[in-house]
């Protein structure tokens, strides 16, 4: 098949990985980090995407594939003249686990955990010194320096409802480096370091056509995606 995969930057390297495994023609799309922050904005952007069917050389797509799960409700409206698949899953995590079960019970056994990949580390910005430093700096320059330590204080209040700094390892070149970065972080938060191996076989199984009902969404031409908690599948097509 001629796939396109629309799929958020902090996911690049994993995608790049089963993509050049895959048996399919996938072309990938990369969306700007931060889109979830802005669920409108996400929608906004990835329907652009969707809208595109056929490749640069006029190919047309058999299928759009969203690197995605719900992301605050961000992809929940998405349309297509041609078929949608989406994961099954709240958010990129699934991903990168390789399950929304093993994402759920990792949860409930790791309560307060924020999640750190490579791609997250290089374009999320996430907790830990650097972070700090930067708003630090960021708060003294535009509101002076007592200002900036009140407002740094109130900012950290949600640092106490997380405990654990959790790297997902897919065993990819420069893990050691990302490792290490998440390692510092945990300690400068006074958070638990917990390490956990990546699963890249749901997303392989994504770009590879595997699309099974309970895993994927399939999203037919005339449908659009609609949020459905009170089953597992959290998604539906309507």
């Amino acid at each position: 098949m001629r796939l396109q995969l629309i799929v958020c930057k902090v996911m690049q390297q994993e995608v790049y990985y089963c993509t050049a495994r895959s048996k399919n023609i996938v072309d990938i799309v990369l969306m700007q980090q931060g889109l979830h922050n802005e669920p409108e904005k996400l929608r906004a952007e990835v329907q652009k995407a969707l809208d595109r069917t056929s490749d640069l050389q006029g190919r047309s797509y058999d299928a759009s594939l969203l690197g995605y799960g719900l992301c605050s409700n961000g992809i929940v409206g998405l349309s297509a003249k041609i078929p949608i698949v989406v994961p099954r899953g709240h958010d990129c995590i699934t991903l990168l686990l390789g399950s929304k079960q093993r994402y759920q019970q990792y949860f409930d056994g790791h309560r307060g955990v924020y999640w750190y990949s490579p791609g997250w580390i290089e374009f999320g910005n996430p907790p830990g010194r650097g972070r700090y430093e930067q708003t630090l700096a960021e708060y003294r320059q535009k509101y002076g320096d007592d200002n900036a330590k009140y407002l740094m204080q109130v900012e950290q209040t949600w640092i106490k409802e997380y405990n654990h700094a959790a790297y997902i390892d897919w065993g990819l070149a420069g893990s050691s480096g990302y490792r290490k970065f998440t390692k510092d972080c945990a300690e400068f938060l006074g958070w638990n370091y917990n390490e956990v191996r990546g699963d890249p076989s749901l997303m392989q199984r994504l770009l590879d056509g595997d699309w099974s009902e309970s895993e994927f969404l399939i999203v037919r031409p005339g449908q659009k995606v609609c949020e459905d908690l009170t089953t597992d599948g959290l998604i539906k097509a309507e």
